[in-house]
């Protein structure tokens, strides 16, 4: 196991953050789609204050002994979750999904919505999991290179796949073997964060745009192309476009990648490099092709039909937010039963159906169309096999490479 060492964060690293924070998936609510974030000095600070404690990691919890789990006596769960992350009634006050699984169970969700953003929530957290302390939560969902971070450290609790009947049998195969969590032992993810290619149709002339080398080369889109701020998706789906594996690149191959974006930065292809506000202009059709979000292609596409999107044939990016059960947590087997509960088909078509995000659960469908069959048809949120199949993840970085990858990214994007 990976021991703890305190975490100097560099410059390139921070200056990733707070772009993250203030204009990438770190600045959106969860109805916009992604993230709501905390305020950068908080999320920073937090992370910066509590990287030099230097105290060893909690010993792996699957090793924890069984009467540390007071499941039995104690039918509760402590839930932590990012806001407008689960279904609502049409009260606006009841929790359908949750308040099933309490009618079914027994077991009470204490469900709060305390996650604004991955930096900030792993600051709230880190010192009792460094101490070997509970920390007041039984399931937390954080995205998918904090759930690498928490898992590498030993601070989540290994799973029973007793508890997972549904999990197990229903989980996508796209979602099965992160390379963070071979096998799913320490996690499942609560839904999926596909990252494609936008066009106006009105601002192409109608015609279709569909890969990296089309938004790069096409001179019919020079001045009206944008690309993400965010590392992992920029260069993952450049990658891919070149015919490379975001699961398995070396350094050589993000270099080629990065120098492929310079030449459109320095052609004057690219207009420029965003977070979420290319929204507005792609609506416009100031931006007439981009890389994109999903979530935000749902949105635009509801009150503009020129917005299309398309999944290149080379494959696209998509990361996770994940459901863990934190080191010493109390209730670890209740936390598994709910766990198991959103891969129920009819729970996770409830979810999906709110949410809007990729479901991770397979054979979804039927379900989705009984609530609305216009969201069972979308493949942004339930990709057909095809589509599935074209997903890939951008490989766990070490501090290291994220120092390195970052420095590079943030003198092409001119941050």
């Amino acid at each position: 196991m990976e021991q703890y060492e305190p975490e100097h964060l560099s410059a390139p690293r921070l200056a990733a953050m707070r772009r993250s924070i203030e204009y990438g998936r770190g600045a959106l609510t969860r109805r916009s789609l992604l993230r709501a974030s905390g305020t950068a000095a908080l999320a920073l600070g937090g992370l910066g204050a509590l990287s030099a404690c230097g105290i060893p990691p909690a010993a792996r919890a699957g090793d924890a002994a069984a009467s540390d789990d007071h499941s039995a006596e104690e039918k509760q769960i402590n839930f932590s979750n990012w806001t407008e992350y689960m279904d609502v009634g049409e009260d606006e006050k009841s929790r359908p999904t949750l308040d099933a699984f309490t009618k079914r169970t027994g077991i009470r969700v204490k469900y709060t919505e305390d996650i604004n953003d991955n930096v900030e929530f792993f600051g709230k957290i880190k010192p009792q999991l460094a101490a070997g302390q509970d920390t007041g939560r039984d399931l937390i969902i954080v995205t998918d290179w904090l759930a690498a971070r928490i898992i590498r450290l030993g601070w989540a609790q290994k799973l029973d796949p007793a508890n997972l009947p549904h999990a197990f049998a229903n989980l996508s195969a796209q979602f099965r073997t992160p390379d963070w969590d071979p096998g799913r032992a320490y996690s499942y993810p609560w839904t999926g964060i596909p990252t494609v290619i936008a066009y106006n149709e009105k601002a192409t002339g109608g015609r279709k745009v569909d890969s990296v080398t089309q938004l790069l080369d096409d001179p019919k889109l020079k001045g009206k192309v944008s690309f993400l701020s965010e590392m992992r998706d920029s260069v993952g789906m450049t990658l891919l476009d070149m015919g490379k594996d975001p699961g398995s690149f070396t350094d050589a191959d993000f270099d080629a990648a990065v120098g492929r974006m310079q030449k459109g930065v320095d052609t004057k292809q690219i207009r420029r490099f965003t977070g979420n506000d290319y929204t507005a202009d792609l609506s416009k059709g100031d931006i007439a092709a981009c890389v994109a979000w999903a979530g935000d292609i749902i949105q635009l596409q509801a009150d503009n039909p020129a917005i299309k999107f398309s999944i290149p044939s080379a494959g696209y990016i998509t990361s996770s937010d994940n459901m863990l059960i934190p080191a010493k947590a109390r209730h670890k087997t209740n936390a598994e039963k709910l766990m198991d509960h959103y891969y129920e088909l009819p729970v996770a078509a409830r979810l999906a159906a709110y949410i809007n995000y990729v479901c991770p659960v397979d054979g979804v469908a039927g379900e989705l169309a009984k609530i609305d069959a216009s969201m069972a048809s979308n493949t942004l949120i339930l990709p057909d096999r095809v589509m599935a199949a074209k997903s890939r993840s951008f490989r766990s970085l070490s501090a290291e490479e994220e120092t390195a990858y970052e420095e590079k990214f943030a003198k092409l994007i001119g941050a």
